[in-house]
C-alpha cells in the first residue's frame, strides 16, 4: 500500500503531521511493513502558512499510482481550489481507493469532484465555501463516506490519521499506536458520520 500526503504553500502544518505520524507509523511500528508513501506536491518547494520549508519526495507527479491520498488544509487551499492546474493535479488521484482530508483540505478534494453526492466536514469557518462542492456539510469531527473521509479542523487531523489506522490495520493497531504517541484517542458516539 502506498499513500500520496499532499503538501502545498500556505498549508497548515498540524493538517499535515496530525495524520502523517499515526498513518506512517503503520509501517514503523511493523504493522504494515510494505506500506510507503510520498510527500507529494505541485512545487519544487513548499511553505507552510508560517515559513517551514518542506521538500517534497514527488513533484508534479500524477497521483493515480497510490492507494491513499491525503490533502491537509490552511488558508492556501482558498486560492489553491481556484487554480485549474493544481486542481487537474488532484484530480488524477480518482483513481485512489481512499481519498482523506484535514480541515479546508475538503476544499480542494471537493473543487476536484471528489465530494459530489457525498457528505463532508471542513473547518467551521470554511462551511459556505465547501457546501457548493458536496451533498451535505456535517458539524461532525470526522465524516466517513466509505472511500472518501474528512476531518473538520486542525486537529481532528490526529484523532483522523487514528481513525484511519483502525480502517486500514484494526483496532489493535489503532491502540497501540495511539498509546506509543502518548494520545488519549477517545471519540465519542456523534464524533464521526458514517
Amino acid at each position: 500500500m502506498k499513500i500520496a500526503f499532499v503538501v502545498f504553500n500556505g498549508l497548515t502544518t498540524l493538517d499535515f503531521i496530525g495524520i502523517y505520524d499515526p498513518l506512517t507509523r503503520l509501517k514503523t511500528m511493523g504493522f504494515m511493513p510494505d506500506l510507503g508513501w510520498d510527500i507529494c506536491a505541485y512545487t519544487d518547494i513548499v511553505k507552510d502558512d508560517r515559513g517551514l520549508v518542506m521538500v517534497p519526495t514527488a513533484i508534479q507527479e500524477p497521483l493515480q499510482s497510490y492507494d491513499v491520498l491525503v490533502v491537509p488544509g490552511g488558508y492556501g487551499t482558498r486560492t489553491l481550489f481556484q487554480d485549474k492546474n493544481f486542481i487537474e493535479w488532484i484530480k488524477t488521484a480518482e483513481p485512489c481507493k481512499l481519498k482523506v482530508s484535514v480541515c479546508t483540505g475538503a476544499l480542494l478534494l471537493g473543487a476536484a469532484g471528489f465530494l459530489r453526492d457525498k457528505r463532508a466536514t471542513t473547518h467551521r469557518s470554511a462551511f459556505q465555501e465547501l457546501e457548493p462542492f458536496c451533498q451535505k456539510v456535517l458539524d461532525h469531527r470526522i465524516v466517513d463516506e466509505g472511500n472518501i473521509i474528512t476531518a473538520r479542523g486542525v486537529s481532528s487531523g490526529i484523532d483522523e490519521g487514528l481513525y484511519v489506522v483502525e480502517r486500514l490495520a484494526g483496532a489493535e493497531a489503532r491502540s497501540k499506536i495511539a498509546r506509543q504517541m502518548d494520545y488519549p484517542y477517545t471519540l465519542q458516539a456523534g464524533d464521526v458520520a458514517k
